[in-house]
């Protein structure tokens, strides 16, 4: 079934460079389908707007730090009528991060194009609402990129967590260590 949604939605961008995959395993296969950034739009629509796929329902919105490969942004599109899924996909690089927002065609994706551009700084040509959604207004930076120092996990350790070797009755504790770069927490300063 996966297959053919991939090959359908091949069929409705016009013969658009496309690359088709599964996902899940069999008994819950989903179309991936990896488009060209350009094209990510024209993918969406199509898959809303073909009357074999009839994905009107938009799940959700997201990306993957893929480091110097750019950034996977990912979005899962449902059809109600017809109860199959497809995953639709593209790379963005590094250097400019940036696809066609899609809010027009699914208006729900509004608060998912706005999360994915405050945690990974992916912007949203388009999109005219892009102001922060889940962090304080004074924060700096995009704290789901790969290179974002969680500085919270350096100056206190993860609450109730083991080092690895360690048993309920206690042994030799491991050293603790520190990111390169991260500055000791004593050495903060003021904040």
């Amino acid at each position: 079934m996966a297959e053919e949604i991939g090959a359908r939605l091949g069929v409705v961008l016009g013969g658009a460079e496309i690359t088709v995959g599964v996902s899940g395993g069999q008994a819950y296969a989903r179309a991936t389908v990896d488009v060209a950034p350009d094209g990510w739009r024209d993918a969406v629509r199509g898959a809303r707007d073909d009357a074999e796929l009839s994905c009107d329902f938009f799940d959700w919105l997201s990306a993957v730090d893929e480091l110097a490969d750019g950034f996977d942004i990912v979005a899962h599109l449902w059809s109600i009528r017809h109860r199959h899924g497809v995953l639709l996909r593209t790379r963005v690089p590094r250097s400019d991060p940036r696809v066609p927002s899609v809010v027009d065609l699914f208006p729900g994706a509004a608060w998912h194009e706005r999360e994915t551009h405050e945690m990974f700084g992916i912007g949203f040509t388009g999109h005219d609402d892009l102001r922060p959604l889940l962090l304080p207004p004074e924060f700096e930076g995009h704290p789901l990129r790969k290179e974002f120092v969680l500085a919270s996990r350096v100056a206190k350790p993860w609450p109730g967590a083991k080092e690895p070797g360690e048993s309920e009755a206690g042994a030799a504790r491991r050293q603790p260590m520190r990111p390169p770069g991260v500055p000791a927490p004593g050495e903060w300063g003021d904040r």
